[in-house]
């Protein structure tokens, strides 16, 4: 139990400390409005890679199947 405080107490910190940080090229992206194109390129990437999880995980369903 007191493991579990002391990295709770741990996370907190680490959280806080990375909100108090400016990052200057996130604020140019940001400026510009090219901020949207990374999040939507990020998000892409995410749902293919979804896609693609979820594509072999059928096909290896249907191999158990069949097995």
């Amino acid at each position: 139990m007191k493991r579990f405080f002391s990295l709770t107490a741990i996370f907190f910190l680490v959280v806080q400390f990375a909100q108090a940080q400016s990052v200057e090229m996130a604020e140019t992206l940001r400026s510009s409005g090219k901020i949207y194109v990374v999040v939507a390129v990020m998000a892409l990437l995410f749902l293919g890679l979804f896609f693609y999880l979820f594509s072999i995980d059928r096909r290896l369903k249907k191999i158990e199947k069949d097995k």
